[in-house]
């Protein structure tokens, strides 16, 4: 609509113009559409840098507006995030390690998984500590079943730890409808 605002101006400049020029100057009131054009494109250079500056304050006000409504509530982009273990093999991707966030942007998509792999082997291999509070989380297999041993368990061996095992190895069966216990585990 401002293109056809503007070639109707110019129109009105060019007619004007020719029109004083064909009578040869002596009519001044030839010019009248020339005064005419000459003011429409002024309104219209006029109205669009208004609008310009409008819209600039319109986004400075909406740029305020976003910043000053950060709710404390608002998870971050971290907390958006779907539990842990994410397990998608998509390149592009980080993940979280002891030593930091490993860039996985230009490997293969496989390199998620392996190093995630890498972290669980060497987690099953030397435990994991809290580096705060020093308690251990988790301990390797091996050195679980030296420290259980270490505690010297005692094994009970009266009816009711014999009634205990018997009883675990009976499961329900389709034969009893789901009622008793009567199949044996081999």
């Amino acid at each position: 609509m401002a293109r056809v605002t503007i070639a109707f101006g110019a129109a009105l400049i060019v007619l004007g113009a020719v029109s004083f020029f064909a009578t040869g100057g002596t009519h001044p009131t030839a010019l009248i559409p020339v005064y005419f054009g000459i003011g429409l494109l002024i309104l219209i250079l006029i109205t669009f840098g208004l609008m310009w500056a409008l819209q600039k304050v319109f986004i400075d006000q909406a740029d305020a507006d976003n910043r000053q409504n950060a709710r404390p509530m608002v998870l971050s982009e971290r907390e958006r995030l779907p539990p842990e273990p994410r397990l998608q093999l998509a390149p592009g991707w980080n993940v979280q390690s002891a030593n930091g966030v490993v860039n996985l942007e230009l490997m293969q998509p496989g390199a998620e998984y392996t190093e995630l792999h890498k972290q669980w082997v060497d987690m099953w291999a030397h435990g994991m500590r809290d580096e705060k509070t020093g308690v251990t989380s988790m301990l390797p297999i091996d050195e679980a079943k030296k420290k259980f041993l270490e505690q010297n368990p005692k094994a009970s061996a009266d009816e009711d730890a014999q009634k205990l095992l018997e009883s675990s190895n009976l499961y329900y069966s389709d034969a009893s409808s789901g009622r008793v216990k009567s199949e044996r585990r081999r």
